[in-house]
């Protein structure tokens, strides 16, 4: 990769943002395309500044993490309509000062999941209502999944539940809660807390497909129990990748080099395991 002065700048935006992979992910799609760009980590307090930052210093395209998916919608030019249905943005691009907001998080969650199982008429516990809990759960029932929204605080997910028009199950009541599919939205299980699991690990069901979006570590407390519990596993590096991809397309246009993108992500979790 060469930096010049022709050299666009994207990067992620969010807090804590310092763990990320996704500044290898996309680097190496800038250089696996030729793309002239690089993407970096930027950990902020306040959104509405940074959204200014970004017009001031002319960044070309942002994606937007924890917390900051809902946030940073009210600061933005336009809204792709999916975005808007969602109510949470995960993707930011630049087009000559015009900042328009889009969400890759729910064709990430769809592509991940369909390697796995078939969507419509299945039951889902969402666990979290964040903003890829949004994403997610408005993606699901575009796919005929039965959701619930399963979260701590009663607030966030009973007003997540009433958006989506599904049920809410407060995290303690969660054992009577039932369904085919079980997707942790949370940061719990993240690193450096891997000892963590969002949810007690006798109610992971022998057949249960559950995915986890925490990506490092790639094999989180949850996946690992929900294995050997003979439940089919989905790791959030899945989603990191498509998500990624149909941003690099929002991006530049061009095709996303997906297996170059794959075999980066791979180098890097085995880089940072090596480091733990």
């Amino acid at each position: 990769m060469i930096i010049d002065q022709h050299t666009a700048l994207y990067g992620v935006i969010g807090n804590p943002v310092r763990h990320s992979l996704s500044p290898a992910l996309h680097n190496a799609a800038f250089s696996a395309t030729g793309f002239n760009a690089v993407y970096l980590a930027f950990e902020i307090e306040d959104i509405e500044e940074c959204v200014k930052g970004i017009r001031a210093f002319g960044i070309k395209g942002t994606s937007i993490t924890i917390p900051f998916k809902t946030a940073v919608m009210p600061f933005l030019d336009e809204i792709d309509p999916l975005a808007k249905r969602i109510g949470a943005v995960n993707t930011i691009v630049n087009d000559n000062g015009r900042l328009k907001g889009y969400n890759t998080d729910a064709i990430g969650a769809q592509k991940a999941l369909k390697k796995k199982i078939e969507l419509p008429g299945m039951t889902c516990l969402i666990i979290g209502a964040g903003g890829a809990a949004r994403a997610i759960g408005f993606m699901l029932k575009e796919q005929d999944v039965a959701v619930s929204i399963v979260n701590r605080s009663r607030k966030r997910g009973e007003a997540l539940a009433r958006s989506l028009g599904c049920p809410f199950v407060p995290l303690v009541d969660i054992e009577g809660a039932k369904g085919d599919i079980l997707v942790q939205t949370t940061p719990v299980g993240m690193y450096p807390h891997i000892d963590q699991c969002p949810v007690p690990e006798h109610i992971l069901e022998q057949g249960m497909v559950v995915m986890d979006i925490v990506y490092l570590p790639a094999e989180t407390r949850l996946l690992k129990s929900a294995k050997n519990r003979g439940c089919v596993t989905i790791s959030g590096v899945d989603m990191l990748l498509h998500q990624g991809a149909e941003q690099f397309r929002l991006w530049t246009g061009l095709d996303p080099p997906v297996a170059s993108m794959r075999h980066v992500l791979k180098e890097a979790l085995l880089k940072q395991d090596e480091r733990n």
